[in-house]
């Protein structure tokens, strides 16, 4: 799924330290209201191995970079910032290109410069267009988590006992997949040295599967398939996603923003939190448009979307043409363990969603 590299050896320091002062540079002169930047750049390799009962063995190393940027600007005593990120299984080189980062660059100079326009987010329910790609985190959050087989073993997910049941609307197919060439998520197996493999979760809005560990698959009756992760050799295995992603429809996006009478757009999503046990969840926007009778309007400022993941998934009435997978930026908590993850999903509207900002 990736190259044997070592990140921390194709790169020396005075490189490193080199490129990041010529992002920072680069984002000054590029716009003379930038006052601030920060930039990082990660890399890391992990080498496992597996010895399992009987005495198979399997082995793999794991590369992962990830490159950053943030920029703050400030007009007529307004300070805003915007940022980017991207990363995946790869050695620095694939990330540090000029054509690589100057592109992160430049989309946290038009956030920023974006949020120095921005007005009060409205309240209360309404229409709500979702951009593709990295707000799939919502579907991580709110809907992923919940399809996990620890909690459906224990019966504390909303889904538990649901197999087979209609729980979103038609037209939704969701899938975890730890085969992806090169994401943030993949594994050539997982941590109990299972082959990663794509596990279908939601057909058409049916129920038809959960990620397993191998000891919650044997609980359950069913096979593992391959989601049995853990922080480090320190840690227990769990269930836990890979990739998981909304596959895409046949909607026009732009279609579906202009189908809008009054409502937001949200096109990308800083952190969320979500509540397993009845999948209440809430997610800060970090670039976000009202839009009025299909014309988007001026960007906003501090919108949340708070629901509830089953409820809200049922409201969705039209899925774009143009899937994406997120940058490589994700990471997700789960029992006080952290691990790599990859979130994609096309262009959404859902028909009715809370809301919460401080305007009227």
């Amino acid at each position: 799924l990736y190259a044997d590299v070592d990140p921390t050896e194709s790169l020396d320091f005075t490189s490193k330290t080199n490129l990041l002062a010529e992002i920072d540079a680069w984002c000054r002169a590029a716009d003379p209201r930038v006052v601030q930047v920060s930039v990082s750049l990660a890399g890391s390799r992990t080498a496992v191995e597996i010895i399992r009962a009987g005495g198979a063995t399997v082995s793999d190393a794991r590369p992962l970079v990830r490159l950053n940027v943030a920029v703050t600007m400030e007009k007529d005593g307004r300070r805003e910032t915007g940022s980017a990120g991207a990363g995946g299984r790869a050695a620095y080189e694939e990330w540090v290109e000029p054509a690589r980062w100057k592109g992160l660059a430049q989309r946290a100079l038009r956030k920023a410069e974006i949020n120095l326009d921005s007005v009060p987010a409205p309240s209360g329910e309404m229409e709500v267009a979702l951009g593709p790609g990295w707000t799939g985190v919502m579907l991580h959050e709110a809907v992923g988590h919940g399809l996990e087989g620890d909690f459906n073993r224990k019966g504390t997910s909303v889904y538990s006992g649901k197999i087979g049941q209609q729980v979103m609307a038609r037209g939704v197919n969701i899938v975890d997949d730890g085969t992806i060439q090169d994401r943030r998520g993949s594994l050539s197996f997982d941590d109990e040295g299972t082959q990663t493999q794509r596990t279908v979760l939601i057909e058409d809005g049916v129920l038809v599967g959960y990620m397993q560990d191998r000891m919650n698959a044997r609980l359950m009756g069913v096979p593992a398939t391959g989601n049995g992760r853990r922080e480090s050799y320190a840690h227990a295995p769990m269930p836990r996603m890979t990739n998981t992603v909304m596959l895409g429809g046949t909607a026009d996006p732009e279609e579906i923003v202009r189908s809008i009478k009054k409502g937001i757009w949200a096109v990308d999503f800083g952190g969320g939190q979500v509540d397993i046990t009845n999948g209440q969840f809430v997610f800060q926007c970090t670039e976000a448009y009202l839009v009025e009778n299909g014309k988007v309007g001026p960007p906003v400022k501090n919108a949340t979307l708070i629901g509830h993941g089953p409820t809200v998934l049922n409201k969705v009435s039209m899925i774009g043409n143009d899937f994406a997978m997120d940058d490589g930026v994700g990471t997700c908590g789960k029992a006080g363990q952290s691990v790599p993850v990859g979130v994609g999903q096309p262009s959404l509207k859902i028909d009715v969603m809370t809301v919460g900002g401080a305007g009227g």
